[in-house]
């Protein structure tokens, strides 16, 4: 059986692209979850789970700005529309209830566990400070989704129809930071 050949190590371009949709989207998801806890409040046992996710997120963000900084990566031009996009999103669904902004999680993270996975095979061993933090945050992502899924995801209104509409938009904006 022939050897699979190794996969050349991204470019500093494709790293750089990497860190400003990985950014975009941790800036993105404070922003959902800035949207449900305005609605939700942060008080009672399902809202502390909201706000303590939202806290790793902004972890998550603060640790991606560092290393954009550092390395001269210039952010996404579309921030300001994640900015609003990820507030209404967030505040959207936690007005249709607890259950619809736990779906809004459940189907984010699906989609950003995938990419993350994704991110980890392109990158290998050539980039150990870019894999580490993107292996803990996938782990603290597919945390979330599952938080959410106990939380009753799949029970909101119209789960497939707003999972699906969610992870196409979540798609989207990633195709997009990676270049604009």
């Amino acid at each position: 059986m022939p050897e699979t050949p190794p996969l050349m190590p991204p470019s500093n371009k494709a790293r750089a692209s990497m860190l400003r949709v990985d950014q975009a989207g941790e800036y993105g998801a404070t922003r959902i979850y800035a949207g449900q806890l305005a609605v939700l409040g942060d008080h009672g046992p399902g809202n502390r789970m909201v706000a303590r996710m939202a806290a790793q997120e902004e972890r998550h963000r603060a640790r991606f700005d560092a290393m954009i900084a550092e390395r001269g990566v210039r952010p996404t031009l579309l921030q300001p529309i994640w900015d609003v996009a990820g507030f209404a999103l967030g505040a959207a669904t936690a007005l249709m209830g607890p259950k619809a902004a736990m779906a809004c999680t459940a189907a984010i993270e699906t989609e950003i566990d995938a990419h993350y996975g994704e991110q980890l095979d392109q990158l290998g061993d050539s980039d150990p400070e870019l894999s580490d933090a993107i292996a803990e945050f996938r782990a603290e992502e597919a945390e979330h989704r599952e938080i959410a899924i106990a939380a009753g995801a799949e029970e909101a209104p119209a789960y497939p129809l707003l999972s699906g509409a969610i992870r196409l938009g979540c798609r989207a904006a990633i195709a997009l930071s990676k270049r604009i």
